[in-house]
């Protein structure tokens, strides 16, 4: 501490300033232990280890599959139909001579587009909604939460069906699909975190200083709802891929020669 030249008392600046200084490190060891505690809790769980080391590997996968995958998932090779297993082609060809190793690490990265992209509309739609219908309440509550229950009331796939059949085939329309029969959930969710919220104190208070909705929403009430959202969000994911699988099984999704994964099971079922 270091004393004013005249008077000798202590410098107030400089003694605040130590403060500050001696407080800062408290505060960062205080995030690295949040961080510490999460991650060591993680490694514990095997089961969480194991799918983030699945999750990782497919992301890396989808990332470098035109560097990963041997031959172009298009290129035909009549004369090698129907080839087993081999190694010149790890898991053989198909009916029209395609590399099936090949197809299936270009259809990880259809596959994940399809799951992040169909999620993150969802998503979206889904909490903008919530938002709305929570924060609200009374008749904009009641119309939007009754056409929601409406879609619920249905199965997902067979909603996916019935738009897929409406606007056509396609991987856009998948995506776009997958994604409006994930609003309802996200919409839920959200709704059901707001009204736990906006009662409490902070907005309150937020209020009374005169904080507009749009603002009351989006800085206080979404950041405190993140997160169960995003739990959603990982779980979604894994829904969207089975979906679009389903739908390109059935003929409704990618259409042929793109390798997704739904239309390569839907190929080869007649070989077996």
């Amino acid at each position: 501490m270091t004393r004013d030249q005249d008077s000798g008392t202590p410098a107030r600046g400089n003694q605040s300033t130590a403060e500050t200084l001696r407080g800062a490190p408290g505060l960062v060891r205080e995030s690295r232990s949040l961080w510490s505690d999460a991650r060591s809790r993680l490694l514990r769980n095997p089961v969480a280890v194991a799918g983030g080391v699945v999750v990782i590997v497919l992301i890396i996968v989808a990332i470098a599959a035109p560097y990963i995958a041997p031959y172009d998932p298009m290129h035909q090779d009549l004369a090698n139909s129907m080839a087993g297993p081999s190694m010149t082609h790890l898991a053989g060809t198909d009916v029209h001579g395609r590399d099936i190793f090949s197809r299936i690490i270009h259809g990880t990265r259809i596959s994940l587009r399809i799951g992040f992209l169909g999620m993150l509309l969802g998503c979206v739609v889904g909490v903008v909604l919530g938002l709305v219908s929570g924060y609200y309440g009374g008749w904009p509550d009641t119309v939007i939460m009754r056409l929601l229950d409406v879609q619920l009331a249905f199965p997902g796939l067979l909603v996916a069906i019935c738009i897929i059949a409406i606007i056509g085939p396609g991987l856009e329309n998948v995506i776009l699909a997958v994604g409006i029969f994930s609003v309802p959930l996200f919409a839920r969710v959200t709704r059901g975190q707001v009204l736990s919220l906006k009662e409490q104190e902070f907005i309150l208070a937020a209020r009374m200083m005169g904080a507009q909705d749009g603002r009351i929403m989006l800085t206080h009430l979404l950041p405190n709802a993140v997160a169960p959202i995003l739990v959603l969000c990982t779980l979604r994911i894994a829904t969207a891929i089975l979906t679009a699988a389903s739908l390109s099984f059935l003929g409704l999704g990618a259409q042929p020669p793109i390798p997704e994964w739904g239309a390569m099971l839907s190929d080869g079922r007649a070989y077996l």
